[in-house]
């Protein structure tokens, strides 16, 4: 039983590891022994987190932007001329847009539905021949798709690609851990709520929107890197090799307040 959350060994992919609760992540499975690769669209960026994570274990950026599947290809062809398996993946690479249901563009559409959820079933596609060379019956390889709490409640906001995407994260989720199963892979679902990242960058900045939020969420606070990096290492690790197909919702209990 003191091996349960280990993950150390374990070879792990996080897409938009560069930033937010995907650098949480990647600090996460660093830290505790795994060898983890970070991809994200803006190269700098990415070139610096993997260069702080390098510090504290084994990680490596490799740029990529998911929105289309030739650039998946291209990163899943990269990791494997280095790899022969991998252990985890992370499909956490996410976007936003906000306007008014009248003005709501079909460019802002579009590209968040190209990043927060065509790229997560093209992404487990390209990869599955690794996540198959690596899972077995006692300790699956492990998916993770981020939702988001957005994705299960109206949150009030003009986000409706955003909202829409999340929705079918989850759903996605449910009908990959199905049909992955009989692979030994496991695929399980985070929906945050609030934590710190670029997508809540203006809340955070603002203490009368930051004091406003956390007056809707019961724990009273933001959500932290240990919250999320706590919970990715339970669903990578063989404490949670029987749980298939769940969304867990991370949010302080924001979503169940009455």
């Amino acid at each position: 039983m003191k091996a349960l959350f280990d993950v150390s060994g374990k070879v792990a992919v996080v897409t938009g590891g560069s930033s937010g609760i995907g650098a949480m992540m990647a600090r996460g499975l660093v830290e505790n022994g795994a060898k983890v690769y970070i991809t994200a669209r803006k190269v700098e960026r990415l070139i610096e987190m993997a260069e702080e994570l390098s510090k504290l274990g084994d990680c490596t950026a490799i740029p990529a932007d998911l929105s289309n599947v030739d650039a998946i290809e291209e990163l899943v062809a990269a990791i494997t001329a280095k790899e022969d398996h991998i252990d985890i993946l992370i499909n956490n690479a996410g976007a936003n847009w906000a306007a008014p249901i009248e003005d709501f563009p079909e460019a802002g559409w579009d590209k968040v539905m190209d990043i927060n959820i065509k790229s997560i079933f093209f992404a487990t596609q390209k990869f599955l021949p690794l996540l198959k060379a690596s899972g077995n019956a006692e300790d699956p390889a492990r998916v993770i798709n981020i939702a988001s709490i957005n994705g299960i409640r109206n949150s009030g906001m003009p986000t409706y690609a955003y909202s829409a995407s999340k929705s079918g994260v989850i759903h996605l989720t449910e009908h990959l851990a199905t049909d992955l199963a009989s692979y030994h892979i496991n695929v399980n679902a985070i929906a945050p709520g609030f934590f710190p990242s670029n997508m809540t960058k203006q809340i955070v900045e603002n203490d009368g929107m930051t004091k406003m939020a956390i007056s809707q969420i019961p724990r009273g606070r933001m959500g932290s890197p240990e919250d999320i990096a706590g919970t990715a290492l339970y669903l990578c690790s063989r404490a949670s090799a029987w749980v298939i197909g769940q969304t867990i919702v991370l949010d302080g209990g924001m979503i169940s307040r009455p």
